[in-house]
């Protein structure tokens, strides 16, 4: 199954892509489909004597800026490197997307050109997390700042699919991202989530807090696109602002030099385990369609693990478990009015 890899998305573009493409070609075996201005790609080819065959280039012409509004974007960049990624998997050349580019823009050009899955009002940006037990998923973390209890209804039922299906978890727990346990806590959004999906057939444990997330005593969390933008965020600043404290200690003396020594290891197991490179990219649950939204300032390791992701994603049919999930859980409408939050 050929992967369309939005060449010239990202801070770095199209170099650390075309690395981690070649990459990914040689360690998975994966054939992708290069998308984007031809001769800039076939520049950066040249640099790698490694075995490049599994690799082709779609010629684009245009390309969507990060600061771009999504929606024009996509309406009048008609063969811009990111919609002409989508339009292959539409007409079945590819089976996935992988872009590293404007993530509104991908997730506007997954709604519009894809389409949503029956019964998915919006789609959600899913991410996994590393905790002390494994890892979690964290959805939504950017692409639907404003919901109703019901699109978080829905988005628990997507990252309880993902969560089976893609991390192997076999009845996933499922929490509520709340300031606190109790049932009385929260704002209306999460107390009217709270009452709906409490009906639904999920392993739901209730609110959880910010501080459960890397415990691992949860393995679904559920926010709205603002609140789990923001605990995204500020989780990846504080592991950037933690191993700079922690160089800046280690270096500091010659005991602590010799202790780094000693524990090099440790260290570099855990760097590993909150590298954001080793998850590869964010999934975009919800539309008929696969597409993997990798971080702006990707690396090569991480391109190479998003199209890995991607591939997994697609050869394990998850879009297609979504559908029967959330066909499983009957009419959500029914659970969406008041009289059935409130349980009369």
């Amino acid at each position: 199954m050929k992967i369309a890899v939005d060449a010239m998305g990202g801070d770095h573009a199209p170099a650390v892509v075309v690395e981690g493409c070649i990459q990914a070609s040689n360690e998975f075996n994966i054939p992708i489909i290069l998308v984007g201005d031809r001769e800039r790609i076939e520049a950066e080819m040249k640099k790698y004597r490694a075995d490049s065959s599994n690799i082709s280039i779609r010629h684009a012409s245009e390309i969507v800026g990060m600061d771009e509004s999504p929606a024009q974007a996509i309406r009048k960049k008609k063969d811009s490197s990111l919609k002409v990624c989508f339009d292959l998997v539409k007409s079945g050349e590819a089976g996935a997307v992988v872009s590293a580019g404007n993530s509104g823009a991908a997730m506007a050009a997954g709604m519009f050109l894809m389409k949503k899955i029956k019964g998915v009002d919006r789609p959600a940006i899913a991410v996994s997390v590393p905790t002390m037990k494994g890892s979690a998923v964290l959805l939504d973390v950017g692409g639907n700042v404003d919901c109703k209890p019901i699109h978080l209804v829905q988005f628990a039922i997507m990252g309880d699919v993902y969560a089976r299906y893609a991390l192997k978890k076999d009845r996933p727990r499922v929490g509520l991202l709340s300031n606190g346990e109790e049932e009385g806590k929260g704002n209306e959004l999460t107390r009217e989530t709270n009452a709906i999906i409490k009906k639904t057939s999920l392993n739901y444990i209730g609110y959880v807090e910010g501080r459960d997330i890397y415990r691992g005593d949860v393995d679904v969390v559920v926010a709205d696109g603002f609140v789990g933008n923001v605990v995204l965020k500020l989780s990846e600043g504080l592991v950037e602002a933690v191993t700079t404290m922690l160089k800046e200690e280690i270096m500091a003396t010659l005991p602590s030099k010799i202790g780094y020594l000693l524990a090099r290891g440790a260290f570099q197991r855990l760097k590993k385990k909150i590298d954001y490179a080793e998850y590869g990219g964010a999934p975009l649950l919800g539309i008929e369609g696969v597409c993997v939204i990798s971080h702006g300032r990707s690396n090569p390791k991480a391109i190479k693990n998003a199209i890995l992701r991607a591939s997994e994603f697609a050869v394990g049919k998850v879009n297609t478990h979504v559908m029967e999930e959330i066909a499983k859980n009957g009419d959500l409408e029914k659970l969406n009015r008041p009289d059935a939050a409130s349980g009369s």
